[in-house]
């Protein structure tokens, strides 16, 4: 059975950084790109970065371009996502999702466009 585990989360205080992680099982990534997204209390989820199967495209929301980068590691199974210059808007439950064969392209935003979901991880961002 496809899984995905999210980890990484936690407190942390404004500029600081973050490492998120999301875990693959029952499947390998290789053929997946996988798409990372945050929900904050009353608002929708929201697109933030993908990475393409390969690893040799990424793309990111406008709100985090320059501070987090998207990275995997197919042979740990594993993508990660780096967050720097963390803001108080920055909070949020966020989500590892992926799909298959298919790259980031314009639709990555799109939470629908993923059929496989993480069950999340919380970042507070708070002095």
């Amino acid at each position: 059975q496809l899984q995905l585990l999210e980890s990484g989360g936690g407190l942390v205080q404004p500029g600081g950084s973050l490492r998120l992680s999301c875990a693959a099982s029952g499947f390998t990534l290789d053929d997946y790109a996988i798409g990372w997204f945050r929900q904050a209390p009353g608002k929708e989820r929201e697109g933030v970065s993908c990475i393409t199967s390969s690893g040799g495209g990424t793309n990111y929301a406008d709100s985090v371009k320059g501070r987090f980068t998207i990275s995997r590691d197919n042979a740990k199974n594993t993508v990660y996502l780096q967050m720097n210059s963390l803001k108080p808007e920055d909070p949020a439950v966020s989500y590892c999702a992926a799909r298959r064969y298919q790259p980031c392209g314009s639709t990555w935003p799109r939470s629908q466009s993923f059929a496989s979901w993480g069950q999340g991880t919380q970042l507070t961002v708070s002095s």
